[in-house]
């Protein structure tokens, strides 16, 4: 099979999912609207198409004339931002692809399915919930519908409740981790310590500033030492402006030798900081579908996050982690506390988390969704 997918960038989250594709033969083109100095294209290189040069002279009155005071500015060409059409058309062409998996509702993958849903079956992907929301039904919201693929596939399953429904033609798909390091070919405890891992990119939604709290709090009465290991992305002003904020509140609550900051770390490097975690944290809020807590358990560690991060659902209580209620540092230290119980604790879960990995986020799973929505597709 040959796959396209059209994303704003090849992001870590699609990594294992390229891999698990080549390695069963079949020939992947990635389309990206950019590309970011954290991505790793050591399996696959992307085609980094931009966007139209009409909109790029937009774009930048945008961000440096419209909205030169807002750090987010930037972000607003991802679902506004279209293509250089013609360079698009031809790609889809000359590679002739079965199948074109795009990433959300926005412009440029109106553009890509206009110019590729007659010879190719074009899929949806995005990270709201299989359970969400009824569709919106005015004009606007049908017509963008009307305009972008009518198959869709999300790795968020949300939760069965009053008011929610699954969509015609949506189909729940795992994201694909490959199980990296098995419990009995790791050690724990390094240093004879007890080391939690965070990683998220330096935004203020990412709570770092909440979980140095919590763990500070616990490790006035634990009786182990505890050591926080925070790895985050800093490539814009906003990451810069928040990293210093973090760096200065460790500071004044004397924070420095419990909390070792790291900017910046190459995918290619990740697996040496999970496999010194006994436990991963992640307690950032408004959180769609963050991969790095099921990355952790593919190291053999326990996760722990937020309730309302989409991808909550791969986590267990008590099984393979803990899900605290979002933004409550309270309940997350009561969470922590639990898992640090003790060290066999710790261990037993690392066990199920990599199991549970193994159980549920192989590329044959994924594979065999799309596989299935192909045999059922409908122009």
């Amino acid at each position: 099979m040959k796959v396209m997918y059209i994303a704003p960038r090849f992001h870590t989250n699609q990594l294992d999912v390229v891999k698990g594709w080549l390695k069963s033969g079949n020939e992947v083109i990635f389309i990206s609207y950019y590309t970011s100095i954290m991505e790793d294209h050591s399996e696959l290189k992307p085609v980094v198409l931009g966007f139209s040069p009409l909109y790029d002279i937009f774009d930048k009155l945008y961000v440096n004339v419209l909205h030169k005071n807002d750090v987010y500015a930037s972000g607003f060409k991802i679902k506004h931002g279209f293509p250089p059409v013609m360079k698009l058309r031809r790609i889809i062409r000359e590679k002739k692809p079965d199948v074109i998996i795009l990433r959300d509702r926005t412009l440029y993958t109106i553009a890509g399915y206009l110019l590729g849903k007659k010879s190719s079956k074009c899929i949806l992907y995005t990270q709201n919930p299989l359970w969400d929301d009824p569709p919106k039904t005015d004009l606007a919201h049908r017509i963008v519908f009307w305009l972008t693929p009518q198959y869709r596939i999300t790795p968020v399953m949300g939760k069965e409740a009053s008011g929610k429904i699954i969509s015609e033609n949506s189909c729940f798909l795992p994201f694909v981790v490959e199980p990296k390091v098995a419990p009995q070919n790791r050690s724990y405890f390094k240093d004879n310590r007890i080391n939690i891992l965070c990683v998220g990119d330096f935004v203020p939604r990412k709570k770092h500033i909440m979980l140095i709290d919590a763990v500070s709090e616990i490790a006035q009465t634990f009786p182990e030492t505890i050591h926080l290991t925070i790895i985050g992305e800093v490539t814009e002003k906003i990451h810069e402006k928040y990293l210093q904020t973090v760096k200065e509140h460790i500071s004044q609550n004397c924070c420095e030798e419990m909390v070792t900051l790291l900017t910046n770390v190459p995918k290619a490097r990740m697996g040496q900081y999970y496999t010194e975690a006994d436990v991963f944290v992640l307690p950032s809020t408004e959180e769609w579908a963050s991969i790095s807590q099921i990355e952790a358990m593919s190291y053999s560690i326990p996760a722990i996050c937020s309730d309302t991060n989409g991808t909550a659902c791969y986590v267990i209580e008590d099984e393979n982690g803990y899900q605290f209620r979002d933004c409550d540092q309270a309940d997350l230290k009561k969470k922590l506390s639990m898992l640090l119980d003790s060290r066999e604790k710790v261990v037993r879960m690392g066990e199920k988390a990599y199991q549970s990995v193994i159980d549920n986020n192989s590329f044959s799973q994924y594979y065999d969704g799309i596989c299935r929505i192909l045999k059922e597709y409908r122009s």
